[in-house]
């Protein structure tokens, strides 16, 4: 390691009871020099920095800051050693009740040496300071819970600037600004890189990545698996690091559709984001592919209606499909099977049995009385088709494993007919078995509707898709049939290289 370094890690390691998050991470950060860290959801991007701000204690390793040992214990004592970090949740970053002056401040007139006094006027002199350094056009009289998302993200990067930090951590800083604002940062991070600040940049978005970085970080698994500092920089093979990928060819054999189900024209989802025009055939099933963070989630909830896109139209059957929630989606024949299984409607307490109909319990009654047996055949031929391994039908979700409960959510919307099927990361937290299961499944029911999959790891489109569309910056920059696929120009695309037509 250089030299040079103004912050290092090394060895560093991390466990939570016998489950270890972090297997050993040596980094290091530069005076004046932007490090991307890239990793997929649990590769332990969020553990390390925890640890970095002071927020967790470190199992093994050491933390070395301009030459001293660095051990904090507590985010305000890493902040005095001079590490801020700007955390992706902004509401960690900001006084929401408060106004924007007063945040600018806050630490200042909070710490050791502050006055106990309340001026004013001195506040917003120095605040006003703070924000022309940021270049925050914003009424610092403002609170900040009435500002828009965008500017309250702002006004928490600005009060970590007010710190005058010698190694600054922005997570995902640009996730909910717009392309000026994203600038306005970008100039910030240039000037701050000019005084010798060090920089860790955590971000999946290609745009900002080649736009900062002077070197690339990849995590997996809670190890560094590549590290990309040689002028020009490898983007291909960070993503590739991250990703970690060998990718089995045990491909489909890819099907064709004449008739489309769904069609979606002009559909923008993000300020400043390409139009999305994508049509999806009956008996057709197509992956949808990108980084975490290009929008895919965002795309899967404006189809089923949780969310409105900022312009576009839609059509299901040759007609208008104008959803306003999800229950107007599923009476479309829309259905979704979230990312988050814990969330979207699991129910731990509940049997195999009614969380398989629980979305459709009107349709299963007759005359207020549940109709039985129709909902316990409906659940024993979903275990039987997907495999889920379980006593009965009357076993309770929490019992099974992870990889069982993922099926009897896939099995819920497959018990009854919908018309677009879609499938937000169907296969996360899944042993390959189970992921080949659901996807034999899928292929297997196709006929008669739409089935879209929205997935990270590449293999998993190649096993289970018609079509694969590539995803960056909240549109679709790239369309494969899945037919003797040029694997580096999917990747290519994955990392955000330029658009390429379909192959």
């Amino acid at each position: 390691m250089g030299a040079d370094a103004v912050f290092r890690v090394e060895g560093l390691r991390k466990s939570f009871g016998q489950n270890e998050v972090l297997g050993g991470i040596s980094v290091e950060l530069h005076a004046g020099e932007v490090t991307v860290l890239m990793g997929a959801n649990g590769a332990g991007k969020s553990t390390l920095v925890k640890i970095v701000s002071g927020v967790y204690e470190r199992g093994a390793g050491t933390m070395r800051l301009a030459g001293q040992a660095f051990d904090p214990k507590s985010p305000a004592e890493a902040i005095r050693a001079g590490v801020v970090t700007v955390h992706q949740n902004i509401n960690d970053g900001v006084v929401a009740d408060l106004d924007v002056a007063t945040n600018l401040t806050l630490d200042r007139l909070s710490g050791k040496g502050a006055s106990l006094l309340f001026k004013p006027a001195a506040i917003r002199a120095e605040a006003r300071a703070v924000a022309d350094r940021m270049g925050l056009a914003i009424d610092l009289r403002a609170r900040v819970s009435d500002l828009s998302l965008a500017d309250r993200q702002m006004v928490a990067i600005a009060r970590a600037m007010a710190h005058q930090p010698k190694v600054l951590i922005l997570d995902e800083p640009t996730s909910s600004l717009s392309s000026a604002e994203a600038d306005r940062l970008f100039a910030l991070i240039d000037r701050l890189r000019g005084q010798g600040v060090a920089i860790l940049y955590i971000s999946h978005r290609m745009s900002d990545i080649r736009r900062l970085a002077d070197r690339i970080v990849s995590m997996r698994d809670g190890i560094i698996s590549g590290t990309f500092d040689r002028n020009p920089l490898d983007y291909e093979g960070a993503v590739n690091a991250m990703l970690g990928r060998k990718i089995h060819l045990d491909r489909v054999v890819a099907r064709n559709s004449a008739r489309a189900v769904f069609t979606a024209d002009g559909l923008q989802l993000a300020q400043g984001a390409r139009p999305i025009s994508i049509t999806l055939g009956a008996g057709e099933v197509v992956a949808i592919t990108g980084l975490v963070g290009v929008g895919k989630t965002a795309l899967a909830e404006t189809l089923f209606g949780v969310r409105r896109p900022l312009a576009g139209t839609m059509h299901m059957d040759g007609k208008p499909y104008t959803p306003g929630s999800a229950r107007e989606a599923i009476a479309a024949g829309v259905f979704l099977v979230a990312k988050d299984r814990a969330m979207s409607g699991i129910v731990g307490g509940f049997n195999i049995e009614r969380n398989i109909s629980l979305p459709f319990l009107k349709r299963m009654s007759g005359l207020s009385v549940m109709k039985k047996r129709a909902e316990r055949a409906a659940a024993r031929r979903q275990i039987d088709e997907l495999g889920i391994v379980c006593r009965s039908e009357k076993d309770e979700l929490s019992a099974l494993s992870g990889g069982n409960q993922q099926k009897v959510m896939v099995a819920r919307w497959m018990s009854q007919a919908s018309r677009l099927f879609i499938l937000d990361e169907p296969f996360q937290g899944v042993d390959i078995s189970a992921r080949r299961d659901i996807a034999a499944k899928l292929r297997a029911s196709a006929d008669g509707r739409a089935t879209l999959l929205f997935v990270t790891e590449l293999d998993e489109a190649l096993e289970t898709a018609d079509r694969i569309l590539v995803m960056s910056e909240h549109t679709i920059v790239g369309e494969h049939r899945n037919v003797d696929i040029d694997l580096d120009r999917l990747l290519a695309q994955v990392a955000g290289g330029p658009l390429h037509s379909a192959a």
